[in-house]
């Protein structure tokens, strides 16, 4: 809502929190101060106060590993900020994805957005780094057709295993199918992220 801003403490600061835009992994936490939250409204950039050096910083801006914002949002009081922004590299100094990377309680589930991104990664990474055995190596090497194959048959081991009533091999035939889907995606230049825009699109 234009206009809107956070309701900064007394000490001029409100907490902003960076997700991945693509996946809802949370990044990391920050403090912006009002010119810190015009900044990154004006240029798009995450743009932040660091307390330690008592001034602006641009996310990046040094590392290289920079968050474009695609959206932010403000939580019920206001005083909170939630940027879900593009990441470019890694968003932790310690050089993890993710600054949340130290386990206390529980194993933590699995989700399907996050799964299946790391799973596209690995895909893009195999295709530009080829490994000798590599099975995604091979149906690049075999090319379109033997990748639409794939689809075919792995959509019809889904429909039998549904017909069979076995929830175990609907899981295990879904994530098969899932697999060559996020191939045929890279073959064609597509992400996840643009089947999940198109979904979205249909909520409305």
């Amino acid at each position: 809502m234009k206009g809107l801003e956070p309701k900064f403490a007394e000490n001029g600061l409100v907490v902003a929190i960076a997700v991945d835009y693509r996946d809802g992994t949370v990044l990391m936490q920050a403090y912006m101060n009002k010119e810190a939250w015009q900044e990154t409204l004006k240029t798009g950039n995450a743009t932040y106060f660091s307390r330690s050096r008592n001034k602006l910083w641009v996310k990046g801006e040094e590392s290289g590993n920079t968050q474009k914002v695609k959206e932010i949002r403000l939580d019920c009081d206001r005083d909170s900020v939630l940027l879900f922004v593009e990441q470019n590299g890694v968003a932790c100094h310690t050089n993890n994805r993710s600054c949340f990377f130290t386990p206390v309680f529980g194993e933590g589930t699995p989700q399907i957005g996050s799964t299946l991104t790391a799973l596209k990664n690995t895909i893009k990474f195999r295709q530009k780094n080829p490994q000798e055995g590599s099975y995604t190596n091979y149906l690049f090497d075999k090319g379109l057709d033997k990748i639409l194959k794939k689809v075919g048959e792995e959509s019809a081991e889904v429909i039998i295993a549904a017909k069979n009533r076995s929830k175990e091999e609907v899981i295990y035939e879904t994530a098969d199918l899932l697999y060559h889907l996020s191939v045929l995606l890279e073959e064609q230049g597509l992400e996840w992220d643009d089947i999940a825009e198109e979904l979205v699109s249909r909520f409305k």
